[in-house]
Parts: C-alpha cells; structure tokens; sequence
C-alpha cells in the first residue's frame, strides 16, 4: 500500500511542535532527542531552530534560546578572553567549543569528536540580529557584551582553519565557515553600531572571494574545486553575496548538476561516507529556499514536496535518507556505531519551516 504524504498544514504543526518539546528549560534545543550522539545542543543548528520558531510565531520560544545563549558565552567569558586573545598560539583543542551540554557546560560525551568549529558562533550573531529586528527591541547591557565577546573571538580567528560544519576537514578552511564569520560580523556591527566589526566582515568577505572562488564558483575549502551544499548558504540567509551575484549563481548550477540526485534529494558532497553518504533533508530545505530567493518558485515546491514525502508515519523527519546512498558499503558500520539514522533532527524540521515560510511570503 502507498502511503500518501502527509500535508503540508499537518507536518508543520508537527514540526513546531518536535523544536518546542526539543527545547531544554534551559533553553537550549537538542539537536535529536532520540538519537544519543547527538544528544547536544549546537549553537548553528539551535539558531535555524530559533529562526524558525521566529517564523511560525514562537518568539518567546527564540527569545528563550538566545537568553540561554547568552547566559552560556557570560559564563565562559573569562576563557573566551583568554582564547581570543591568544587566538593565534591557542591549540584547536583549547578553542571555544561548538557543542554544549544542555545545561550550558562544555559537553561531556565519551565519542571523541572535533569540537573547534566557528560556524556556529557567525551563525548565532546573524540569527540573533533577525531576532531583535522581528521583537522591535535593542540589545540590553548584557546581550551586548555577549555580543561583543562572540565578534572579538571571530575577528581573532578569522579564517583559521577549523572543522567544518560537517566536523570534517581540520587541516583546511572552509568557505562556508568564513562566509558564517563575515554574516555574524555585519550583524554585530550592526547591534553595536560598531566600524570596527563591519571592516573586520569586509576584510574576510575578501578573503572569501580571494581563496574560495575556482573557474568562476565558490569551492568547498582552500585545497579543493569540489563544491558543498553548505556553500548555499553564503547567499541565502547570509548574504553575504547577492543570489544573482555570477560567482554564487555558478555555485548553485554546480550543487544543481552534482549534487541534486535523480530522486530529487541533496547530498552534502560527492563522497561522503557518513551512513553511505544519502539525501539530506535541510540541504535539500535550503536549495528550495535558493531556488525561491532567485524566483523559481515551481521548483521551490519541487524541494519541498520532496522533504515531505520523507517524513515518518509519525511526521518525523530524519537527518538524511539512505535509499539510495553514494557508497551503499559505508552504511552498515554507521548503523552498528551509532544505531538508524537520527530521527527526528531538529535541524531538518528547522529548515522545513523556513522554506514553508518563505514560500509563503513570497
């Protein structure tokens, strides 16, 4: 028997509703409450997860993230004004971490994972700076000095190399890192009517068009022409580039030509091995989301139809699906590792919203 997919009224409902029973008292948002890796909260994913909330009419429920956020970077300040300003000497190690604990303390899990990553702390300025202008309201001293702390330690590391946001690829710098830093940079530079910030944002906006850019497209990282799907985001929401620019347009062909599969979903990039190396949901989330930005709307729909037609009986959407993995002899070690694939993640509900959303507003 077919199941039919569900509507587009109901999955929504559910996907408001799997953020908020996501959300910690703390405020945190932990990334797949049934998967146990991943039983964290991420500063990256936990801000797309507040900016949809933000979308769908859960402000207090935004606000509530961003307030456990600051409260976590005021708790940390010291260390994080030590690291910035020994940025340059300070080990990967001894960096600012890219997961917490749901209490807001450094997480304490026994996989020995990368936790130097800067992504998250861009993304968290840019998505901190849309809160405020949707509440219509100004920083207050405390917001401010998180602020400040989070824009100090970007404008120390700039584009150090660093995991990406996948957690992959220590030894390199990623474009779509960078991209992260120069969109929490503008955004700071903003709240805190801040020049410093903007040069520091123009000076690496340059350092992303110098080292990232290959025959005409943006790349995955500095020692590559292979491109990303995270690379989308460079455009849409950073904007850091306009998503008419030529080298962002040529961009998203080559995500198109390489990485859209004939099922119609989005992989992250040829190769992967991660549970095969499958469709991922909120990639695919994000290319309706590009499509739209540049007015294509039909296939907007296309991707959104797509991302529906993956939920569960229960309307639960995973990370990725692995019908049909790149590398079908990768996947069992991933299943005996770590168990099925995470479902739900909130981070695909997250950018399932955001695309309604925008459809919507167009």
């Amino acid at each position: 028997m077919t199941i039919s997919p569900p509507t587009t009224d109901a999955l929504v409902s559910h996907a408001v509703e799997v953020l908020l029973s996501g959300q910690a008292a703390s405020g945190a948002f932990v990334a797949a409450p049934t998967y146990p890796t991943y039983r964290f909260a991420w500063l990256r994913d936990g801000s797309f997860c507040a900016d949809a909330l933000d979308r769908h009419g859960r402000g207090p429920a935004a606000s509530k993230f961003h307030a456990w956020v600051v409260r976590t970077l005021l708790g940390m300040a010291r260390h994080v004004e030590h690291v910035t300003a020994s940025a340059a000497t300070t080990p990967a190690d001894g960096m600012l971490p890219t997961r917490f604990e749901l209490d807001g303390t450094v997480e304490s899990g026994e996989e020995n994972w990368p936790n130097f990553q800067l992504d998250g702390y861009g993304t968290w300025l840019w998505a901190f700076a849309e809160h405020v202008a949707r509440r219509g309201a100004t920083p207050d001293d405390a917001e401010r000095q998180a602020i400040r702390l989070v824009a100090d330690y970007l404008v120390a590391t700039g584009d150090r190399a660093c995991y990406d946001c996948w957690e992959e690829s220590d030894d390199r710098r990623h474009a779509a890192t960078v991209a992260a830093s120069v969109a929490g940079l503008r955004a700071a530079a903003a709240l805190l009517a801040d020049d410093h910030y903007r040069r520091s944002a123009d000076d690496l906006h340059s350092v992303l068009m110098r080292d990232f850019v290959s025959d005409g497209s943006f790349v995955k990282h500095d020692d590559t022409n292979a491109v990303d799907a995270s690379l989308l985001w460079i455009a849409v929401p950073f904007g850091v580039v306009d998503v008419h620019d030529p080298v962002f347009a040529r961009t998203a062909a080559r995500v198109e030509a390489e990485l859209l599969t004939p099922g119609g979903g989005v992989l992250r990039y040829l190769g992967d091995t991660y549970y095969g190396g499958g469709e991922w949901l909120l990639l695919t989330a994000w290319s309706g989301w590009v499509h739209l930005s540049a007015g294509r709307v039909d296939t907007a729909y296309e991707r959104l139809r797509w991302v529906e037609r993956q939920a569960s009986e229960t309307l639960d959407l995973p990370e990725q699906v692995i019908d049909h993995p790149q590398d079908p002899t990768r996947v069992g070690e991933w299943l005996e590792r770590w168990g099925p694939v995470a479902t739900p993640l909130l981070w695909s509900h997250a950018m399932y919203l955001t695309l309604v959303h925008e459809i919507g507003s167009a």
